[in-house]
């Protein structure tokens, strides 16, 4: 219903584009939905046709029992190790990479903030040796973690072959450029009255990111770590699709051979893995928060 006149001539420009933005938002929003539906060809449908319905019960009639069998289990005990290790060696290695990328790529450490502005002042020539690092780290961050772990762990098959050290790599650099993005946000965020006063008594720069940012921002930086050491376990198992090792190269093995049933027991292990790793980090969040 339009507006009546002298009521829309009352509404300042900016109470116009409060109204027009949801408006275009969902139109835009409905004709991506529309296009995605069509290019990514979704039929419902498919599933409940005979051929798609026959295969599920295939697949599903397969799966039962599980192999429980001792050979079997004990033969899952070095790829469930196998697991583990990808993924606290890939979260180590991204830590590695991501902490010291996330001090770079803090504008308030780098080349913004009272930590810089009367170093730099007045030279434009120190602000710009300042700031190139600042933009290579970011940049950096930004190409590992567009990149997904997938496709890094393909690469480096291809570097050092087939086993768990591709997937601790394609872990470590792809998690590496999203702990360093979101370090860098939660210290860049962070109160700055410890850090004034800490300047105010002549400390360095080392002293204040020692003394006054990573006490407050460390409970944040261990939690989301935590988070991150997580979903490293899932992604260690997907990576054993690709030769990576673990529970998922023998998913994979077991899926190509049909045997569905070892296919469920291999899935449940995976799940108490994901589960145990999940408890742990939430008492060790709460722990330290």
């Amino acid at each position: 219903m339009p507006l009546p006149k002298p009521f829309e001539a009352a509404l300042p420009s900016s109470d116009h584009s409060r109204f027009l933005f949801p408006i275009l938002f969902g139109i835009c929003f409905a004709a991506a939905f529309v296009g995605s539906w069509q290019l990514a060809q979704i039929q419902p449908g498919l599933l409940f046709e005979a051929e798609g319905r026959r295969n599920m019960g295939r697949f599903i009639t397969g799966m039962f029992p599980p192999d429980l069998s001792l050979n079997f289990l004990r033969f899952l005990v070095v790829p469930f190790f196998e697991t583990i290790q990808i993924s606290v060696m890939g979260t180590v290695l991204a830590i590695a990479i991501g902490f010291p990328l996330s001090l770079l790529g803090t504008a308030s450490l780098a080349h913004t903030g009272m930590l810089n502005d009367l170093e730099i002042a007045g030279s434009p020539g120190r602000r710009l040796a300042r700031t190139l690092p600042y933009v290579l780290a970011r940049a950096v961050m930004s190409v590992f973690r567009c990149i997904p772990e997938f496709v890094w762990a393909f690469m480096f098959v291809r570097a050092v072959g087939l086993g768990p050290f591709p997937g601790v790599l394609a872990i470590g650099v792809s998690y590496g450029g999203m702990l360093g993005k979101v370090y860098s946000e939660i210290l860049e965020n962070l109160e700055v009255q410890p850090s004034e006063a800490l300047q105010a008594t002549g400390a360095s720069r080392w002293k204040i990111l020692v003394y006054g940012m990573l006490p407050q921002a460390l409970p944040q930086l261990v939690s989301y770590t935590l988070y991150r050491w997580e979903c490293a376990v899932r992604a260690s198992a997907i990576l054993g699709f690709i030769g990576a090792g673990g529970l998922g190269q023998q998913i994979e093995l077991s899926m190509r051979m049909f045997n569905f049933h070892e296919v469920v027991t291999l899935v449940l292990i995976l799940f108490l893995l994901v589960a145990a790793v999940d408890f742990l980090s939430a008492r060790a969040r709460k722990a330290i928060v």
